[in-house]
């Protein structure tokens, strides 16, 4: 049987990320997103062979399967659309989905798409479901996550410092790009620290903000990479795994189901050393304290060291493994789409297209993605090169 068809991301796009964009529907703000992704590629709606759709859960917007009137403004009518759903990785998953279909040969292009209109919803209170669906201990998804900081900080020995740091770098980053929501000139360090306390160790300024915004990629063969107008990214792996979100025994601080998947990736990929071999990441960091966390997780760092890294400065975008150069899900947050711009942008990198904040010399870049509590995970590896595997 002949191998997998290579897959080449020829097309980005990008809405600018802000709290809401009142001027578009939500058919407006993906459409908008796509043209820019096919205008990237230089090819148009008849180009495509399907289209793979993906977001948060409906009751963000209270729009029910919106995937649905959306296929109008996504040239979809008549071709076969696909939704995926995986909580806050669905962006990354999304993405997955529309390679895999390239890889198999099933279509020869395919647009993918990711979204969230936050504005029309409240999010975090979506998030806090009534009993008897959980226990009534938290408030959205800080709430959720707090705990397993702590427990991180424990085990670890970390200093209640890091996640300041962390906040600091990715909202620096996020001046250097253009689509980036949170754009906080005056910002210091201190001024972190000082932020109020939101959910113990997790004050304001190391959360997400609420974003309104869409992300769209074009994926296809090597025939199509030919006739691209620039050298594509060029996926080298990818995966996604899950687990339960309770049961006895999870590591909530280093769950499974992400070193699994980041090894799935790496294997594909050919990578031993991803601390050597990866030149930057795109890493899924909704609250400051998962950049050292996901450093462990994701085979970065030995267990217990990944805060050291980002207290070095070794994550920061002149450092050896710059960490979210774009700002960050830290700067830029509308949920559904927030893998799928961590997927994006390490294409970005590897294409050389990611303007103030490129990585210099980026040849290898991972996009990252997790959702849920902590049980969905997906993850991309892209090159400047086609795969030899």
């Amino acid at each position: 049987m002949p191998g997998k068809e290579p897959v080449a991301v020829v097309g980005i796009g990008q809405t600018k990320h802000v709290a809401a964009r009142r001027d578009v529907s939500i058919a407006g703000l993906v459409r908008e997103a796509a043209l820019r992704a096919l205008a990237d590629a230089e090819l148009t709606w008849a180009d495509v062979d399907a289209v793979v759709i993906g977001k948060a859960p409906d009751f963000f917007e209270g729009v029910m399967m919106p995937e649905l009137y959306l296929a109008d403004a996504l040239g979809a009518v008549g071709k076969p659309m696909l939704r995926v759903h995986t909580a806050g990785s669905v962006g990354g998953s999304t993405a997955l989905v529309a390679a895999n279909l390239v890889s198999a040969r099933v279509h020869r292009t395919v647009l993918t798409l990711a979204f969230e209109k936050q504005s029309e919803s409240n999010a975090m209170w979506g998030l806090s479901l009534p009993v008897p669906f959980q226990q009534p201990l938290l408030a959205g998804a800080g709430g959720f996550f707090a705990p397993h900081v702590r427990a991180y900080m424990r085990r670890t020995g970390a200093p209640d410092t890091i996640g300041s740091l962390v906040a600091y770098k990715d909202r620096r980053n996020a001046l250097k790009n253009p689509y980036a929501h949170l754009h906080e000139h005056d910002l210091t360090l201190e001024k972190v620290q000082a932020s109020p306390m939101l959910w113990d160790p997790i004050r304001y300024s190391e959360t997400c903000p609420s974003s309104d915004g869409a992300c769209a990629m074009v994926l296809t063969d090597r025939a199509g990479a030919d006739r691209a107008p620039r050298p594509p990214a060029w996926v080298h792996g990818g995966a996604m795994r899950s687990e339960p979100t309770l049961f006895a025994g999870k590591d909530f601080v280093s769950p499974r189901a992400g070193s699994d998947c980041a090894a799935d990736v790496y294997r594909q990929a050919g990578v031993t050393d991803p601390r050597r071999q990866i030149d930057a990441v795109e890493m899924y960091v909704p609250f400051s304290w998962y950049e050292p966390m996901w450093l462990e997780n994701l085979g970065f760092a030995e267990e217990g060291e990944g805060w050291k890294l980002t207290e070095a400065g070794v994550t920061e975008l002149d450092g050896d493994l710059p960490v979210n150069p774009s700002g960050g899900v830290l700067s830029t947050n509308p949920i559904g789409a927030s893998g799928m711009i961590r997927f994006a942008e390490a294409a970005l990198q590897v294409r050389g297209d990611a303007g103030e904040h490129q990585v210099e010399g980026a040849r290898r870049a991972l996009g990252h993605a997790y959702g849920g509590g902590a049980q969905f995970f997906s993850m991309w590896l892209v090159g400047d090169t086609p795969p030899t595997g």
